[in-house]
């Protein structure tokens, strides 16, 4: 059995509790106890969270523990110095340490981040990398792995990281049948933007909405402003008026964004030719995908990857 335990503290982001969601579901699915889930803090007992209420909690202990998950706080605040012997005793004796937005910060402070890719939240790194200038942060990615250490972007990127374990203890297809029990749209991987060009694009109308989550979902397919209204069930003026309100952008710079979006994704978690990377993400040929990759990134598809390939990106489970 896989034994977890979320560090929790005082006022910790309560969103921290739903990646024990994933983790409940593998057990039930799997059909026997292959995760035993505990809540730990310093001393057990109540722990009061972000949002006001508290929870249940057994003392921590440095010994048996396969993972340990660091949760955060909304802000920062200086990690207390049992908290950091704590994690720095479980980290010899723990397959995984794992932290989730600002818990960045107390695996930093305990010692393990020396040598390590990381990552946390995007509005949390500047305050990092000024404390901690000599560690990697790499602060675009949803969550990194690194050898022993898993860092997290944080709040819903709690549940990713969740279901990353269970693919790497018990195989992707156990955590599909997760996600889609969970109702996850769209599984992430490791070196995912935490920014999506759909949210970016931020669309407002129902009608809008659905013609883009459709050319998300279908980027090799015919995605004129012609084939988008007819899915959003407006003309094509009242489409692309309407779009253009919303979004600030033409659709086809919005088709654009989302393709090279892919690409880039396909880019950092396979090896596959540019070519490849063209055709699955709706450019067609390569001479397309590069003239967008240098009008979004000032540089061609094939000098990031090779950054990618000599950085060694790529999903490490």
């Amino acid at each position: 059995m896989h034994s977890v335990a979320l560090v929790v503290y005082p006022n910790f982001q309560s969103l921290s509790l739903s990646l024990g969601s994933v983790f409940e579901c593998a057990n039930l699915m799997l059909g026997e106890p292959a995760y035993d889930f505990h809540l730990v803090s310093e001393t057990g007992g109540a722990v009061m969270s972000s949002l006001g209420f508290s929870v249940n909690s057994t003392s921590m202990r440095a010994e048996g523990y396969d993972t340990v998950i660091v949760s955060g706080y909304l802000e920062y605040h200086a990690p207390e110095t049992n908290l950091l012997e704590f994690v720095k005793a479980a980290s010899a004796q723990s397959r995984r340490i794992v932290s989730l937005c600002t818990g960045i910060f107390v695996l930093a402070e305990a010692g393990l981040l020396e040598g390590k890719r990381t990552t946390t939240h995007w509005l949390h790194a500047p305050a990092f990398k000024k404390r901690h200038p000599h560690i990697q942060m790499e602060e675009d990615k949803l969550f990194l792995v690194d050898g022993q250490v898993w860092t997290g972007a944080g709040m819903s990127a709690g549940v990713d990281l969740a279901l990353a374990m269970v693919e790497n203890d018990f195989g992707s297809d156990l955590a599909r049948r997760i996600a889609r029990k969970l109702v996850i749209y769209q599984r992430r991987g490791s070196e995912q933007s935490q920014l999506s060009a759909l949210l970016e694009l931020d669309p407002k109308s129902d009608r809008v909405q659905l013609a883009m989550a459709y050319a998300r979902e279908n980027l090799t397919d015919d995605l004129s402003v012609d084939a988008l209204a007819a899915v959003a069930r407006l003309s094509p003026r009242q489409f692309s008026r309407v779009f253009r309100e919303e979004t600030g952008q033409t659709p086809a710079k919005a088709i654009e964004a989302l393709r090279v979006e892919a690409a880039r994704i396909m880019m950092e978690t396979s090896r596959h030719p540019v070519e490849v990377i063209a055709r699955e993400t709706g450019f067609g040929d390569r001479e397309r995908m590069r003239q967008a990759f240098l009008r979004a990134f000032g540089q061609p598809p094939q000098a990031m990857q090779q950054a990618l390939f000599n950085g060694g990106a790529g999903t490490q489970v």
